[in-house]
Parts: structure tokens; sequence; C-alpha cells
């Protein structure tokens, strides 16, 4: 996270006035935005359409990808940052109304539906949904909520300085193609005991945990424009059609037809 003199400081949206059942807020933020401590009365949900968004809340760092987006419960402390420029949308939720949503804050997966709701308002710059339609629309986006997969983080951060050190490598190279017993032997312990770290802290595979990291890589490389054959090869695949079978299994579709989405949700 940034320091406080930042050159991109968000002001803090004021929601405090707020009395209709719900609000939709729009935005672009540039690359290195942040916005410090600070809670709302209501809920939101937290949404990129392009970009990747990190918010950490209650000792949780959570980071969303584009089809993710990140449910903060009413009055919960709260900060976020963007690496690269992103397109927001937020949709807050009274109090009175969020007892069918989550009560902790996590990683929500929006479903193609969710994700037109959202688009459709932005198109119409819908603010305040008033009318009837659109406060079943909106109705709608909380029932998809609802049932929608929800997990602590996309990608789970560490406990331990030895997990933190590989992961930190990992970081750093995506693209490494070092074996999991390489990178036990980096870390000076067995192949088992760094399957138990990882189980144990991130509640994964280390082998999942690399794939998600070169996921969000992939989605922020795709938002830049660069070619799938550039994003294949820094990303450590020996082929463009295997990243694109990875990415297809993570997302449902190819890296294109991804790009097009992303283009069409904007």
């Amino acid at each position: 996270m940034p320091s406080a003199n930042a050159a991109h400081s968000l002001p803090i949206f004021d929601v405090e006035s707020v009395t209709s059942p719900y609000l939709v807020r729009y935005d672009e933020f540039a690359a290195g935005s942040f916005a410090a401590p600070h809670s709302h009365r209501l809920g939101h949900l937290n949404y990129t359409a392009c970009g990747t968004m990190s918010i950490d809340t209650a000792g949780q760092h959570l980071v969303a990808p584009p089809q993710y987006g990140v449910w903060i419960p009413p009055a919960q402390e709260h900060c976020c940052y963007v690496q690269h420029a992103a397109v927001y949308r937020s949709f807050y939720v009274q109090p009175a109304l969020c007892d069918v949503l989550p009560q902790q804050a996590c990683i929500l997966r929006i479903s193609p539906i969710g994700r037109s709701i959202l688009a459709d308002f932005a198109e119409r710059q819908v603010q305040v949904p008033g009318s009837p339609q659109d406060l079943r629309l909106a109705q709608a986006l909380v029932d998809q909520l609802c049932q929608a997969r929800f997990e602590g983080s996309f990608l789970p951060s560490p406990s331990s300085a030895a997990l933190a050190g590989v992961l930190d490598a990992l970081r750093a190279d995506p693209g490494s193609r070092r074996s999991v017993a390489e990178w036990a032997r980096q870390a000076h312990m067995t192949e088992r005991t760094l399957a138990r770290h990882c189980q144990r802290e991130l509640g994964m595979a280390l082998g999942e945990w690399r794939q998600r990291l070169r996921h969000l890589c992939a989605v922020e490389a795709l938002g830049q424009g660069r070619t799938v054959q550039e994003i294949a090869f820094d990303l450590g695949y020996s082929t463009a059609s295997a990243f694109i079978a990875m990415f297809h299994r993570e997302t449902g579709m190819t890296p294109e037809q991804f790009r097009r989405e992303l283009v069409s949700d904007v």
C-alpha cells in the first residue's frame, strides 16, 4: 500500500446521508490510486470492470481481478489500492437490507447477470435506482450476490516468513518454471513441509496459488493490449495454446473473448 502522501490519494465517497435502498457509483482510477482507511454506514460491493483491486480490512488482504468483487459489510473499516488503471463500479446497500448478504468481507465471483446489470446501470448512468424496473434490477443484483461463491481472498497471503519468501519470489517472477521441489529446497524445507505450509496458510496447493497469480498477471496484461503470445511467454508457458487452456479453465472464456468482454463492460 502506498504512503499517505502519494499522488493518487482518493477522496472518500460520502454516502452517510443516502436514504434510497441502493446506490450505484462509477469511477476510473489511475494507476497507484488508493483510499486511506475508512468505513461507510452502507454495505457495498467493490468491482472493477477493468483492472485488479486490493482491499485490506479486518486483518485480511483481499485481491479481486475482473469477474470478482469485494463485499464490505456495513460500517467495516477498509482501505483499497489499484496498482494499474481501473474502471470501478460500486453498489451500496442499506444496512437493513444486508442481512441476506455475507456478514464478513469476502471475495465474490460476479455472475454474467450481475456484470450485465452493473454495465446497464453504468451505460444509463443510473446512480439511484428509483423506477420500479431499476429497483427490480437492483434486487436481482442482490439475489445474484447471495447466490455467488465467496472466498476469503483470490490470492491469500502467507503467515510464515518461510512461505512469504517463496511467494515474494513468485510475484517477482510469475513466469518461473521452478518445480515445487525446487521451491522447497530454496526455502530449506522438504516438499511435504512446503505443501503443509501452503494448505495451512493459503488453503490451497502452491501450484494453484501460482496459477491464480498468473491469472491476475494475464488479466492486467490483456487490459494493457498485449498479445496472447507475449503474455504466454512472459508467464512461463511453452505455447500460447497452453496459456489459453489455463485462462479458459479460470474464466470460462478465451483471452480474446475476455478482452472483448472487458471492453464491452467499460
